[in-house]
């Protein structure tokens, strides 16, 4: 599994000290675990019953207009013992429109965000200032084109976002990086008591500390920091997924959490009229997009090590099984499995697209970005005629050169809702 950020933080993995790894299994303070690296290795809908059996209503693509909502196929799942139970659309929905009121609440008691006093660690009031450039020295190393992007912005919201991106990667890096074997369920806990301590002001470390100034100053909430390591979690024992619903929370969990940790970083523009609901669900459906497409990505490097994620009742009714994934044979029936799959991706990065342009002018760029180059690898993944068993879809240098200035014109672009009089400011 490698986590697919919404802003441009590539699914290279930061290989930290064994340090690192022992200080979280035993529970210990660490300092410094990015001095040695590797290189890179890698809502609510309405469900209605008849006769006991249900009718999905099914929603159209999101709408700004709207509040927001986005590719609803279905809210509500029924137990066989007829029970209804929330699906995993609803589930992150109703985090979604937590996050939204948080910033909504704060931007209107905060309208010019103030700079918060450094919290001072023990020793030196220095070790802040050297926590974020040993995070900007990380992202500037292994996210190039996003750091790029990050220049743009204001010195307060890009070393936030440094900060942000350090503690996923090295999150990340507890199951996926080259130690994962040493990880336990317990390590993982031992890791989110951590996040809770960040979050009431008290880091264990010279990183931490960068997080910890950073909630500080922006409404930054701390359950998408809590989801993103269930889904660490849930990688510890899960490597197959029945069907889109379970794959969707898992993509939340990694990645959709990533959008709705930076929509308060990277800022509203001041003259978008869109709902600040529907900017978090336009983060959110970019995260899933960027995820889902590393999942189609790297579907024969996954199975190599086992696992499939790839949904089972949509592989069945393919006529394939795991034993055709295992077997890597591109053929007609794995050739419409995945142009469906891809077909998904992009309507995600469509919906995207809608909400990135209402960010912050100077947060636009390295977003689109984001979504731009990664949209191009569900079209490397047709070139290679669907065989993402053995060969890996990868944008090109000259492409990404070529997109650059793509995602710099689309984000000059001033936001579509404030050029109608149709929407309503939340």
């Amino acid at each position: 599994m490698s986590v697919a950020l919404w802003v441009i933080f590539p699914t290279s993995e930061v290989s930290t000290k064994i340090g690192f790894l022992d200080s979280i299994r035993e529970g210990n303070r660490f300092s410094d675990p990015f001095k040695s690296v590797s290189r890179p290795q890698n809502l609510v809908c309405n469900n209605l019953f008849n006769n006991g059996q249900k009718i999905r209503l099914n929603y159209s693509s999101m709408d700004l207009k709207n509040g927001g909502r986005f590719s609803l196929k279905s809210s509500m799942v029924t137990s066989p013992a007829g029970e209804v139970t929330l699906s995993s659309e609803q589930k992150v929905y109703d985090v979604v429109l937590k996050q939204a009121a948080l910033v909504k609440r704060e931007s209107k008691s905060r309208e010019n965000m103030e700079v918060n006093p450094d919290i001072a660690l023990p020793g030196s009031v220095s070790l802040l200032s050297e926590a974020y450039e040993r995070c900007r020295e990380v992202c500037a190393e292994y996210a190039k084109t996003f750091y790029l992007g990050t220049l743009l912005m204001t010195p307060e919201r890009r070393r936030a976002i440094w900060a942000i991106y350090v503690w996923c990667r090295r999150t990340d890096e507890l199951v996926d990086g080259p130690n994962a074997s040493h990880i336990t369920p317990t390590a993982l806990d031992r890791w989110e008591a951590r996040l809770e301590d960040i979050f009431k002001g008290r880091p264990f470390d010279m990183l931490d500390a960068a997080l910890a100034d950073t909630v500080s100053k922006f409404p930054v909430d701390i359950q998408p920091f809590r989801d993103m390591i269930e889904g660490m979690r849930m990688d510890l024992w899960k490597s197959r997924y029945k069907n889109f619903d379970e794959l969707y929370l898992y993509c939340y969990y990694v990645a959709g959490t990533v959008g709705l940790m930076s929509v308060p970083i990277m800022g509203i523009a001041p003259e978008s009229k869109a709902t600040t609901e529907s900017v978090y669900n336009a983060a959110l459906a970019l995260g899933l997009a960027n995820q889902l497409t590393n999942i189609l990505r790297d579907v024969g490097e996954d199975a190599r090590r086992g696992r499939v994620y790839l949904p089972q009742d949509e592989l069945a009714q393919a006529g394939l099984s795991d034993d055709d994934i295992f077997a890597g044979k591109v053929t007609d029936k794995w050739r419409s499995f995945m142009k469906k799959q891809i077909e998904r991706a992009r309507k995600f990065f469509d919906d995207s697209e809608k909400g990135v342009a209402e960010l912050s002018p100077a947060s636009r760029w390295p977003v689109m970005a984001s979504l731009v180059l990664y949209r191009q690898i569900l079209d490397q993944i047709e070139a290679n005629d669907y065989n993402n068993f053995t060969k890996r879809a990868y944008v090109g240098k000259a492409g990404k050169i070529l997109a650059l200035p793509i995602a710099y014109g689309k984000s000059l672009v001033p936001p579509p809702s404030s050029r109608t009089s149709t929407f309503l400011k939340a």
